[in-house]
């Protein structure tokens, strides 16, 4: 099994990934384990002075003024975990709990928390052991971190509180911690709000996010290149010479994919008809690269603001490698938050031009000879007629979930906590934005293959045949009479969303962007 090792310098979207998706075994290195006995010695120290420390001797947030006895300390950190834990709604997915307990342990191993060496390896352990602790859908603001996702998080490590177990049953974390032979913690100076502090969750759902963003989009070059074929349009707005004068990576990336698509296509320019010669094509079709590209950018923007979280420390307080333990607003989402809604907003954008591509393939009056709604006899069979609903509803839920979140904020904690990033909320939609963008790419393919095995008599490019190919090997049907098409629609969603659809190109495209 794959082995990840965390040190103090942070970690990789890969890794993140490998852990929260492929269940890779995590391993603390030598040198995490000497930073956190350093920093554990500093606050150990600041603790038994008499002078009140942030985090170590005080209450917290609006009640930092109370100093905190030496042997009410334990109390206190049990009591910010087990009062913080008041997440409510559906339990979040395991791959977001994991990347979520998985970053926190990162940031806890870059020594700057003050955490013992044995609370972390308790975290790598738990993760070891395949136990998922239930986080719920509400209780981060996405500021002092994900506090609620976190505390049920630091709660299974108390052995309180419920997980699921590696063979998916929910039950009582203390159970599951005792056979797997792992010791709850007993939580010390610190050691709670530490394991509360972050914007693990929110970056978690960031990576991978970015993740299947990329595949979509690439995914989304080829139906845009399918479609533009099968609409008997023009490649030539894909030449490299008339982007490099626009010189944005991301529709130069777009451009070339497609026309990589179209390569040998017979289909493309079959537009000079003799009563209205199309001059150029829809902007749908025409101005694909741009819509995609642009989003493109923006992922590689996310990309940046993701990398630089992943190398960072978040925590409140810090300790410092002069031995300095300073309090710090490193835990706000704001960075994340933005660049979350920032990619709502492009994957709205993409879902949308999909969208008026398919109904452009389905309008008899638009698309350039093809029968009404692709069906096989009109009027009796209605076609993909409802696909195109389908699609219609996806994008129009995305618009509403590309309304950022960042935008808002909540005061909270009598007004010590007056601005919030909402990045936890970000997140969430984000996620469900991703499905419906799988969706609605899913529908696009779907429709396009068939328009095109409709021009009879013009031979396809060799990617459009075995995009084809693939497709139909995949369970998703080509023409015919009305069927339920519910399961061909299922069938090309799951052919998009697992990499069928790069696996089945690629070969014959070569590597895409």
């Amino acid at each position: 099994m794959h082995t990840v090792v965390v040190g103090t310098s942070g970690t990789t979207a890969e890794d993140v990934i490998a852990v929260a998706r492929g269940n890779a075994r995590v391993e603390l290195s030598g040198e995490a384990l000497d930073a956190l006995a350093r920093a554990r010695e500093i606050v150990d120290a600041l603790a038994a002075k008499p002078e009140p420390v942030y985090g170590v001797s005080t209450g917290f947030g609006a009640l930092a003024s109370r100093h905190i006895s030496p042997e009410l300390r334990a109390q206190l950190q049990r009591n910010i975990v087990r009062s913080h834990a008041a997440g409510m709604g559906p339990r979040v997915e395991r791959e977001v709990v994991r990347a979520l307990m998985f970053l926190r342990l990162k940031t806890v191993a870059s020594g700057h928390t003050g955490v013992r060496p044995s609370v972390a390896q308790t975290m790598a352990d738990v993760l070891n052991a395949g136990i998922t602790p239930v986080v719920h859908e509400y209780g981060s603001l996405g500021c002092s971190g994900d506090l609620a996702p976190l505390s049920h998080c630091a709660l299974a490590l108390m052995g309180e509180g419920d997980a699921e177990g590696p063979d998916g049953t929910v039950r009582p974390a203390g159970e599951l911690l005792a056979e797997a032979g792992i010791e709850p913690v007993v939580l010390r100076e610190k050691e709670g709000l530490a394991l509360l502090n972050g914007t693990d969750g929110m970056l978690g759902m960031l990576v991978m996010a970015l993740a299947d963003l990329g595949k979509l989009y690439t995914s989304a070059d080829i139906t845009a290149a399918l479609t533009l074929e099968a609409l008997l349009g023009t490649e030539k707005v894909l030449q490299p010479e008339l982007h490099a004068i626009r010189p944005h990576p991301g529709q130069g990336a777009s451009a070339a994919n497609m026309a990589a698509v179209l390569k040998g296509s017979g289909l493309v320019r079959h537009y000079q008809e003799e009563t209205a010669p199309r001059v150029q094509d829809a902007y749908s079709v025409r101005c694909a690269p741009q819509v995609a590209g642009a989003g493109r950018d923006t992922m590689a923007h996310a990309a940046l603001v993701a990398s630089r979280e992943l190398a960072a420390a978040v925590d409140n307080p810090v300790v410092l490698p002069d031995g300095r333990v300073e309090s710090n607003g490193n835990f706000h989402g704001a960075p994340v938050a933005y660049v979350l809604d920032f990619l709502a907003i492009a994957a709205a954008d993409l879902g949308s031009i999909a969208e008026r591509r398919t109904d452009r393939l389905l309008d008899k009056n638009r698309s350039h000879g093809l029968p009404p709604f692709l069906a096989d006899d009109a009027g009796v069979d209605s076609g993909l007629m409802i696909a195109q609903y389908t699609q219609a509803a996806l994008v129009s839920e995305m618009k509403r979930l590309a309304v950022p979140a960042s935008a808002d904020s909540i005061p909270s904690s009598a007004m010590q906590e007056d601005h919030v990033s909402m990045g936890w909320s970000a997140a969430r939609k984000l996620r469900t934005a991703v499905d419906n963008l799988t969706r609605i790419i899913a529908i696009e393919l779907y429709a396009a293959t068939r328009a095109i095995e409709l021009r009879h008599g013009l031979t396809p490019a060799p990617a459009s045949q075995a995009a084809i190919a693939g497709a139909r090997a995949a369970g998703v049907q080509g023409p015919g009479p009305d069927r339920f098409l519910a399961p061909d629609l299922a069938a090309a969603e799951a052919f998009v969303r697992t990499g069928g659809l790069l696996a089945a190109v690629e070969p014959v495209t070569g590597p895409l962007a």
